[in-house]
């Protein structure tokens, strides 16, 4: 341990706080964010699907932006795990099936699965508690969407 975790260790763990939107902008960042590196077009697909989404109407694509901003420093600072954490306790649960969809989505745009996107999604699956059977169904929906 350096000197400074030892001044900062505390500063460095602090807790992540997120509302609920929050919440679900970092669960699908953390998508295309999985395999370390987050492509222009990507980010672009995601912002795009925010505002589509009923509960993002009221959010300029400024306000998410800088949001993602935020959230990308919550990755740097404490780590992927800390802000999957307190997305997953944040979230509501009537947004989990959503959530699972639009993370979904997000990873096949590409048109590729990436070993850490893989396994982010099964880890999602299993901490929303999404049924195997709604699952598949949502990744086989999400896999016609993305082909064309």
């Amino acid at each position: 341990m350096g000197l400074f975790d030892r001044v900062l260790g505390a500063q460095r763990r602090t807790e992540v706080t997120l509302g609920p939107a929050e919440a679900f902008i970092g669960i699908t960042l953390l998508a295309i964010a999985a395999d370390g590196y987050i492509a222009k077009e990507e980010m672009q697909v995601l912002v795009t699907t925010l505002c589509r989404l009923k509960m993002f109407r009221s959010y300029s694509s400024d306000v998410i932006a800088s949001t993602i901003d935020r959230l990308m420093g919550v990755i740097q600072r404490q780590g992927p795990e800390a802000l999957l954490s307190a997305a997953v306790a944040t979230l509501p649960h009537d947004l989990y099936e959503t959530t699972f969809a639009i993370t979904t989505d997000v990873i096949l745009a590409d048109g590729e699965v990436s070993p850490e996107e893989e396994v982010l999604l099964n880890e999602l699956h299993q901490l929303l508690n999404i049924p195997d059977e709604l699952a598949v169904q949502i990744i086989n929906v999400m896999i016609i969407k993305n082909r064309g």
